[in-house]
């Protein structure tokens, strides 16, 4: 055991004659390795397995890469993160470059990565797989999710690119087969940031009013589409982002990304796979001949299903009838009773006119010339009795004899007294054969006098 108090182990450091080593501080000796090491790996390319991959809130990716017998640090920085192909998978061998430094916080070496790609197609199946497992998992691909889609569409939504052939096949084929509304959402369909655009433009026509008050119809049917390609080409239809968003489209959708052999995780989300996008228009609509074909069949079953109806109709109205009793059966007892009713009417008829005759007879025999010139005579009698009476009682009749009548100038109502004569104040005095004098009544020394033209004034 080393004696510390001996001279080879001291227990203050001091400076010993021909010691040129001098002590240096951790943060110089980091300094050192960090330039060393960054000096002479200014720039790698390492393949291995990515191990503990996550993303920090700030953007900045960390992760490990090994192999069989080591493992290494990685860091990526946002920018280069943000700019990945691919969606980076724990198990997932790839090829990252950049350079080595080291970090001195904890002692360590780590490459920076400012480039990470997929080593060859093999660890591109292998994340092909892992992800299908991952959202299959979570039941984005389960049966029961899958829409029904309209039988004929009034809009349909198309995802894809604006230049391409494939929006040309699309709405030729749905020209030839049933001309519908089109509204095409333009995206890329390849490259960086391509699988961004596909999901928010699947997510856009999900988020379009239904009513149209957003100018844009809603369409009733969505198509992702794309031409064929390498399994590079199409990676961006199995990005989580577009799988995510196609499964979560209430709208219903038709993935049609590559040609009849090629296959994506969108295909998988969908609620139908179409083979290439001619066939993605041909499931969207029916072919518009038949359409009317079918129509006009169901016409002409409704017609014939109607004089059907009429036919059987008409039978059972015939076998009915024939069980109803013949009309002279039933209006036989009616009819004799009408005849027998007639009979009995004649006959009192001509009872009722033979007793009229006789009546008519009785009474046209007191009807005689001489009967009724003694019945006119005794009228006139009487007659010359009551006109003699009404001329005995004719107020004229006594002015004749020296009188006359007074009346009352204002309403001409006769006067019978003075006291009415007073109360007129003006007076006319009616004789014979209709001559009148104006009178007026005037009062003088307590008694009251007649004025009149040309008359004295009469004491009353």
């Amino acid at each position: 055991m080393t004696d510390p108090f001996s001279e080879t182990s001291r227990l203050v450091a001091e400076a010993t004659p021909g010691d040129n080593a001098l002590a240096v501080s951790v943060s110089e000796l980091s300094g050192r390795l960090k330039r060393m090491v960054e000096g002479e790996f200014g720039h790698v390319r390492l393949r291995g397995e990515i191990s503990g991959y996550k993303r920090a809130a700030s953007g900045h990716a960390y992760l490990c890469l090994k192999d069989d017998a080591a493992i290494i640090d990685g860091v990526m920085w946002k920018g280069s993160a943000a700019g990945l192909p691919f969606q980076p998978q724990d198990g997932i061998e790839v090829i990252a470059t950049g350079r080595l430094t080291t970090y001195p916080g904890r002692s360590k070496y780590q490459i920076v990565i400012e480039r990470m790609e997929l080593a060859g197609a093999g660890a591109l199946m292998a994340l092909f797989e892992k992800l299908k497992a991952q959202l299959s998992a979570e039941g984005l691909f389960a049966r029961e999710r899958k829409q029904p889609l309209p039988y004929l569409p009034r809009v349909i939504g198309v995802v894809t690119s604006p230049t391409g052939a494939v929006i040309r096949d699309i709405l030729h084929r749905l020209e030839d087969r049933c001309p519908t509304h089109v509204v095409v959402w333009p995206v890329k369909v390849q490259g960086q940031g391509a699988a961004a655009e596909v999901a928010a433009a699947v997510r856009g026509f999900d988020a379009l009013p239904a009513d149209g008050s957003g100018g844009v119809p809603r369409p009733d049917l969505v198509i992702v589409a794309r031409g064929g390609g390498s399994i590079e080409d199409l990676w961006a239809f199995n990005e989580e982002p577009v799988v995510r968003a196609v499964a979560e489209c209430r709208i219903p959708v038709i993935s049609a990304v590559g040609h009849e052999t090629d296959t994506t995780l969108c295909d998988y989300a969908a609620d139908l796979r179409a083979p290439t996008p001619t066939a993605a228009a041909e499931m969207a609509v029916p072919v518009l001949a038949d359409l009317r074909l079918t129509i006009e069949g169901y016409a002409q079953r409704t017609e014939r299903c109607a004089r059907r109806y009429h036919q059987r109709g008409g039978e059972k109205l015939a076998a009915a009838a024939r069980l109803l009793p013949r009309r002279d059966q039933l209006l036989g007892p009616q009819r004799q009773r009408a005849d027998d009713l007639a009979g009995r009417l004649d006959r009192a008829l001509e009872r009722r006119v033979i007793q009229a005759r006789g009546t008519l007879d009785r009474q046209a025999g007191a009807l005689r010339p001489a009967v009724l010139t003694r019945r006119v005579e005794a009228a006139r009698a009487r007659l010359s009795d009551l006109w003699r009476l009404v001329e005995s009682l004719n107020p004229d009749r006594i002015l004749e004899r020296g009188y006359a009548r007074v009346e009352a100038r204002g309403d001409g109502h006769t006067v019978t007294d003075a006291a009415a004569a007073r109360a007129a104040g003006a007076l006319r005095l009616v004789f014979r054969q209709g001559q009148t004098v104006d009178v007026k009544v005037e009062r003088g020394g307590g008694r009251t006098y007649l004025a009149g033209r040309p008359e004295q004034p009469t004491l009353l």
